[in-house]
């Protein structure tokens, strides 16, 4: 069965997986931040912890650096993220502004603007042109429109830079402490840390697929394996300036 009815309005039939055709938010503002908070979180701490536990550094001090590296890297990222996102909203908002200017000043050659990219895109001259007027009637969906097709972006739904920031420190510090868990429970090699953490990778990698529709083992290995490359650097460079071939 490849169709479906309505017999309660008659609408016209359409495919049965109709229903299934949904997509998801993808304008929210928090799955990048969130997800770029994670993985920077683990593998920024995997690596100084591999750094200064391949140069023979103690517990406490591996556990110092780690969580020294957690609150500096959670504030930084946070920071970050409120700073870019707004920058960024500020600056569509300039250009919103502008576009509302010239729809004032100039709507018939907003409208012939507009037909035009329509034109181009192979809706007949005539129709793109009506179509442009009837949206010329309602200025608030004309700003949209233009504002879409120009500037690429909807100025009613922009990320929030609250949400944002919060996203990336959380996640950040989550990432981040999940390599130091083997020493804050009293371990004092540093494998327990690199495994922990490199499940974290693999973990974490994995649950991006649930939004990006890779298969979980590919996305879950790729970021094991750029985790796993960024600490056995520092490992190296920590075991060949040791503990005590600095100062």
């Amino acid at each position: 069965m490849t169709e479906q009815t309505s017999s309660a309005t008659g609408a016209a039939p359409r495919p049965a997986a109709y229903d299934d055709h949904h997509h998801a938010d993808v304008s929210g503002g928090w799955l990048r931040p969130a997800v770029f908070g994670a993985m920077d979180g683990l593998v920024t701490n995997i690596a100084l912890i591999s750094g200064v536990g391949g140069g023979g550094a103690s517990r406490h001090v591996i556990v110092l650096t780690g969580i020294a590296g957690l609150v500096a890297g959670a504030i930084s990222m946070g920071l970050g993220e409120y700073t870019s996102v707004r920058t960024q909203n500020d600056q569509v908002a300039s250009e919103v502004a502008k576009e509302r200017r010239e729809l004032e000043r100039h709507p018939v050659a907003e409208a012939e603007e507009l037909a035009q990219r329509w034109i181009a895109r192979g809706l007949p001259p005539e129709l793109a042109r009506q179509v442009a007027a009837a949206v010329a009637e309602n200025p608030e969906e004309a700003l949209r429109i233009h504002a879409q097709e120009e500037l690429g972006v909807n100025p009613h739904d922009v990320p929030s830079p609250w949400i944002a920031a919060l996203s990336s420190f959380l996640c950040f510090s989550i990432g981040a402490v999940l390599p130091l868990l083997p020493y804050l429970f009293g371990f004092n090699n540093l494998w327990p840390a690199l495994i922990v953490g490199g499940l974290g990778l693999f973990l974490a990698g994995a649950l991006t697929s649930r939004f990006t529709k890779q298969r979980w083992w590919f996305s879950g290995s790729r970021q094991l394996i750029l985790g796993g490359a960024a600490a056995a650097a520092t490992y190296g460079i920590g075991h060949l300036i040791g503990i005590g071939g600095v100062g």
